[in-house]
């Protein structure tokens, strides 16, 4: 995700974050190098190096810091970077099981009823165009019980 505009508010104490697709709100709490009213944020750009995927920001005193785009969207609980995070840790896993099964990977495809080259994107953690519930299909074939727990945030 890509951040169009980076909007700083020292009275709020947080950064306005704006992408193709929504505001976000980010405190000044969270960040590494922690703004003060004696040396406040004086500058926050979106960061070209980083490919408009995180901002940075200046004090008045020339220190600062850089933010990614996951850290706002971890903070502001995002459900598409939930969903994604879900993704990943499911594939790490399957991953796993996948290298220590005693089935062989075509016998898996077979069960899987798909293709190989299917089976292959499944198994690849930065493809987040598969669903959770493929990963369940395959986690499933590998003699695994995925259980979801829901509970109270702790904070």
């Amino acid at each position: 995700m890509k951040i169009r505009r980076v909007t700083f508010n020292n009275r709020k104490k947080g950064f306005e974050v704006r992408t193709s697709k929504t505001v976000l709100w980010f405190p000044y709490a969270k960040l590494d190098v922690r703004p003060t009213s004696a040396d406040p944020v004086v500058r926050a750009v979106a960061d070209a190096e980083l490919g408009r995927e995180g901002f940075t920001y200046v004090l008045a005193s020339g220190k600062g810091g850089t933010v990614h785009i996951d850290r706002v969207l971890e903070y502001n609980q995002d459900p598409a970077y939930r969903r994604d995070q879900i993704l990943y840790r499911l594939t790490l896993e399957a991953q796993k099981r996948v290298a220590r099964s005693r089935l062989s990977r075509r016998e898996i495809i077979r069960r899987l009823g798909t293709s190989a080259a299917q089976f292959y994107r499944l198994l690849d953690q930065t493809n987040y165009r598969k669903s959770i519930d493929q990963m369940l299909s395959l986690l499933h074939v590998l003699d695994c019980e995925v259980d979801l727990v829901v509970r109270a945030n702790s904070a």
